[in-house]
């Protein structure tokens, strides 16, 4: 440009196209800290300490819960099938009632449904999609009432004989005492659901002695996130809900089994191809229990109703198979220890599975651990019987191969696949079947999720419309800076420039004209704000007003050293569109502005390194330059 022309506001706009290290105004300079900067994000700070005794509160609180729920279940069923008055947690199949215990679960299913009608829809099922469904959805807010109306609804179901578990009930007992919690106090949003799925995992750890399994399931299923501010609070209350099942009841495994060899190569090959059939077997057991609450759904009656015309078929299937009644916690340990045949087995699975999943269809109230550990496993244990018959030398163990199907089951119909291995283990603490149960579950876990989208924790709130994670991933953006994803060439204003002649610019066509915000400077190069092209634009404000006259704010800066997540954070916190990008170093000269298209282009590296396959070393070449080396 020459000196001899006269320099117009839009020609100098048009002349500070590149600035770099212009500074910010004085009055940010000194205190960016106290002055629209993101917070930094730190792994852990003094509400993690607070948030952790909490949980540990909770967890003694859903111990003692979970004891009081198994002393209903055993008083329910003493009273049901024994007639007498005891707390004791005993069997129904000893019962003496003949062709009248068909009354008896049909009894309890008229009472779970008037509970359900009258006192909360959300007691039916067994509880973890409801559970997810409240985190995912309401700020992990679940009604008091359900604190009291699900253990006592399922200890009416499973006493009368309803073929569920009590870990169901119990882990959504346990996280509606600590979402509970959480409504009384002033907590945030995610903290409730940290103490929520505290709740849940000790309301697990203090039923099956189970403290890293149930940490991991929380993780997979109700946290949705690994971070040391949630992981923390959830690990410490299984720790103490464990160390209160130790105190209250022992620190027997819950499942024992007798000790066994180390398999050998051929074995674990078949434990392999075992999961992977056992996989097959619960996409199949998720389709057919939500097929069959779909039939309920077409009944022309209220399904008020429904729990009971499920009890009548459990009943019926009880008296012909009194084993399929109940929990069925001793069946699971005669499965793993190999005390029953072939045929008690296959009458097992089959059976159990006819009650448990009509049961469950009809949305009475009770667990799904339990019932699919006795298929799975009377499945492998069936399996590794066949197979240690026809093939010995395969050397197949058929309690391993029941350990693995256990296991495989639970991991293809929840996915949760670190949790299902681990639970297995530490149920049974049998070492030796730590490498078939990660090859059986890991194969359970393919083959689900190829055939099936939803699990049987997610397939109910899916159908409602509700987006459950199924991917945990680090957060890309958290893994950039914001000085190597902003726009380094900033087009500014100047604070005297007139209204009249920026918009003729901005109509002008020239590329440099067609950005959303502008950066605005003073007479001394200072950041004294930022305009957007609406502010601009706007019809009510005449040409010759002044530039500097509509600055409304001081500028939203970031630091070139924080990260994307922050700045995108920071965004959303002040309700812009783009940052003013600042040196972390003093004077904190502007050297950019980050913009929402900046995010945006930020994740082109994560697409092209999930899409794009490419090969980038090929054998040819390498052997000919190994062939011109002297």
């Amino acid at each position: 440009m020459s000196p001899s022309v006269p320099e117009s506001p839009a020609t100098r706009v048009e002349a500070t196209g590149s600035t770099d290290a212009l500074p910010v105004s004085p009055a940010l300079g000194p205190a960016l800290d106290a002055a629209r900067m993101p917070r930094r994000s730190t792994l852990v700070d003094r509400r993690v300490v607070a948030i952790s005794a909490l949980a540990c509160v909770i967890a003694v609180a859903a111990a003692l819960v979970a004891q009081v729920l198994t002393a209903l279940i055993g008083l329910v069923t003493n009273l049901a099938f024994h007639g007498r008055w005891s707390t004791e947690f005993s069997s129904p199949a000893g019962h003496h009632l003949g062709a009248w215990v068909i009354v008896v679960p049909v009894i309890g299913g008229l009472i779970v449904g008037v509970m359900a009608r009258w006192g909360s829809r959300a007691i039916r099922g067994h509880g973890i999609p409801e559970a997810m469904e409240q985190v995912l959805l309401n700020e992990s807010k679940i009604p008091p009432r359900i604190t009291f109306l699900k253990p006592l609804s399922s200890a009416v179901a499973i006493g009368t004989g309803g073929p569920f578990g009590a870990e169901g009930p119990i882990i959504a007992t346990g996280g509606a005492l600590g979402s509970l919690f959480g409504q009384l106090l002033r907590v945030t949003a995610v903290e409730r659901k940290t103490l929520l799925a505290a709740g849940a995992a000790a309301g697990m750890a203090a039923v099956f002695g189970s403290p890293l399994s149930a940490t991991i399931l929380a993780v997979e299923l109700l946290l949705f996130e690994l971070k040391p501010r949630s992981l923390i609070p959830v690990a410490l209350a299984t720790v103490v809900a464990t160390g209160m099942r130790h105190a209250l009841v022992g620190s027997q495994p819950v499942f024992a089994m007798p000790a066994s060899s180390e398999p050998g190569g051929t074995a674990l090959a078949c434990y392999v191809l075992l999961g992977a059939l056992i996989g097959l077997v619960s996409v199949g057991t998720t389709r057919i229990v939500y097929g069959i609450e779909d039939l309920f759904e077409k009944l022309p009656i209220h399904w008020m109703w429904w729990p009971a015309i499920g009890g009548l078929a459990v009943g019926v299937i009880g008296w012909c198979a009194p084993l399929t009644l109940g929990v069925g916690y001793t069946n699971i340990e005669d499965i793993v220890a190999g005390r029953l045949g072939m045929a008690a087995l296959a009458s097992l699975c089959v059976m159990k599975f006819l009650s448990w999943s009509i049961a469950l269809g009809s949305g009475t109230s009770g667990g799904t651990l339990a019932p699919l550990f006795t298929i799975g496993g009377a499945l492998g244990a069936i399996a590794g019987i066949a197979i240690a018959t026809l093939a010995p030398a395969l050397g197949v163990d058929p309690r391993i191969a029941a350990l693995v199907g256990m296991a495989a089951i639970f991991a293809g119909a929840s996915r949760a696949l670190l949790a299902s291995i681990v639970f297995a283990f530490e149920t049974t603490r049998q070492p030796v079947g730590l490498l078939p149960l990660l090859g059986g579950c890991t194969a359970a876990y393919l083959v689900s999720a190829l055939m099936m989208r939803n699990t049987i924790m997610t397939e109910k709130i899916a159908r409602r419309g509700v987006r459950v994670p199924s991917e945990y991933s680090a957060d890309f953006l958290e893994q950039i800076g914001v000085g190597k994803a902003c726009t380094r060439e900033v087009v500014s204003l100047q604070v005297d420039d007139r209204l009249g002649d920026i918009r003729h610019w901005l109509n002008s066509g020239k590329a440099e004209a067609q950005h959303q915000g502008y950066p605005v400077l003073d007479g001394d190069g200072q950041v004294r704000g930022v305009l957007t092209r609406r502010d601009l634009l706007d019809v009510r404000l005449p040409d010759m007003h002044r530039i500097g006259d509509m600055l409304r704010r001081a500028p939203i800066v970031v630091r070139d050293d924080h990260s994307l997540r922050e700045a995108a954070d920071h965004m959303v916190a002040e309700n812009v569109g783009r940052l003013i990008v600042v040196a972390a170093q003093p004077p904190h000269a502007m050297i950019g502005i980050l913009t929402r298209g900046d995010l945006l282009a930020a994740h082109a590296r994560r697409l092209h390194e999930y899409r794009d396959a490419n090969r980038h070393l090929r054998i040819r070449s390498l052997l000919r330059r190994g062939d011109r080396r002297p």
